[in-house]
């Protein structure tokens, strides 16, 4: 039987083939989620009752840096459907309707998809301005949804809202839709510098006479404080790392290509790629223990949702983001005008523009921003080795 690792390496190679023609066209990664699919990976995190292989987060995160080093898209698409299917798992056990739905992920391999932002709000996923309409046993739900990354191609999607038209903007509710019931009128297309594969177009979403037990039954404020801040930061991180991963692949290659035509030299690209490695294992330090920290507080919804936890993944969000960029630019500069090319086996254009979405996505200056609220109310610091 295959590993995780084995399974997870097969559909990135689907994915390398295929990376080039996603990005070109601004396409959806169809083959390597395809892949991901056969190789049952869409199901990884569901728990084992429910036909899943209830891994950890841990786990999905290696997955996601093996596809990041492959397509970024792919790999952002991967961690965005991981990201929702954590709440699920997290927050929907409580409720029969959802655990049937996480049965049905895990056996039909589901591509979940988000609708957390809306027009006019600014990307504050704490605030909606639609509000679910009860009437009797269902719901209707009308959204200007300013994007939902590849929300045509999922087979659901999670969607916020305010509880009832008279709830404050923040008395939000996480809804589930499937795509035969929503219709999605596109209102913004996609076509970015990079990351362009995930499709994340603005639609305006309907939703009629859907049944209100496809309401999570915890309030919104409670699933992104204990599951989506964290499994967002951790898995966007992973795959910004194989995303760096790669580049300084690509150029420790270079330099091993130079020092073989120079028998007896080091090159003197050589330094710089000691420094760039040096870089890379710091920023893998910081997610792994990151993510340590997180598998530790499993299931504390106390420690998950402090102060202090909250401040330590806006910091590694902030500063994995920074960290791939630079490192990304560092690999370019090692390997010269060969990566600055396309079409060579140095090319570095394609994961410099996609790493340049990560100070961007929820904006570092916004997590700073709230970092230094929350700075402002926090008692005490940690110890080194207790951190």
């Amino acid at each position: 039987m295959s590993t995780l690792a084995q399974r997870a390496q097969r559909a990135a190679a689907v994915a390398a083939l295929h990376a080039d023609t996603v990005d070109r066209d601004g396409r959806f990664p169809l083959e390597a989620v395809t892949a991901l699919k056969a190789e049952r990976l869409l199901g990884l995190q569901i728990p084992s009752q429910f036909g899943g292989e209830g891994a950890g987060l841990r786990e999905i995160a290696d997955v996601c840096s093996t596809l990041g080093q492959a397509c970024s898209s792919a790999a952002m698409v991967f961690a965005m459907h991981h990201i929702k299917v954590a709440s699920l798992v997290a927050h929907g056990l409580e409720s029969a309707w959802h655990c049937h739905l996480m049965e049905r992920i895990a056996q039909e391999q589901l591509l979940v998809a988000s609708s957390t932002t809306e027009a006019g709000i600014g990307g504050d996923l704490r605030t909606s301005f639609c509000a679910v309409e009860t009437n009797g046993t269902v719901f209707a739900l009308g959204k200007d949804a300013s994007v939902i990354s590849y929300g045509t191609q999922a087979d659901l999607i999670l969607a916020t809202a305010r509880r009832h038209p008279e709830a404050a903007g923040s008395d939000q509710v996480l809804v589930t839709l499937f795509a035969n019931q929503i219709s999605l009128e596109r209102r913004s297309v996609w076509d970015t510098l990079g990351m362009r594969g995930t499709c994340s177009d603005g639609f305006r979403l309907e939703a009629r006479d859907i049944p209100v037990e496809q309401i999570l039954p915890k309030p919104f404020a409670e699933i992104a404080a204990q599951s989506m801040l964290a499994s967002s930061h951790l898995l966007w991180s992973s795959v910004w790392f194989g995303i760096a991963n790669s580049a300084v692949d690509r150029a420790r290659t270079f330099v091993q290509a130079e020092a073989r035509r120079q028998p007896g030299q080091v090159p003197p690209t050589a330094l710089r790629l000691a420094e760039v490695s040096n870089a890379l294992q710091a920023m893998r330090s910081a997610i792994v223990s990151a993510l340590r920290r997180y598998e530790d507080a499993h299931g504390d919804a106390d420690t998950i949702g402090s102060i202090g936890f909250s401040v330590m993944l806006n910091n590694l969000k902030t500063t994995a983001s920074e960290m791939a960029v630079d490192i990304v630019q560092r690999a370019l500069s090692i390997v010269g005008l060969a990566g600055y090319k396309n079409g060579t086996p140095f090319s570095l254009g394609r994961p410099l523009r996609d790493v340049l979405s990560a100070p961007l996505m929820i904006g570092n200056d916004r997590i700073l921003a709230n970092t230094a609220k929350l700075l402002l109310v926090q008692k005490g610091g940690g110890q080194l080795m207790s951190a």
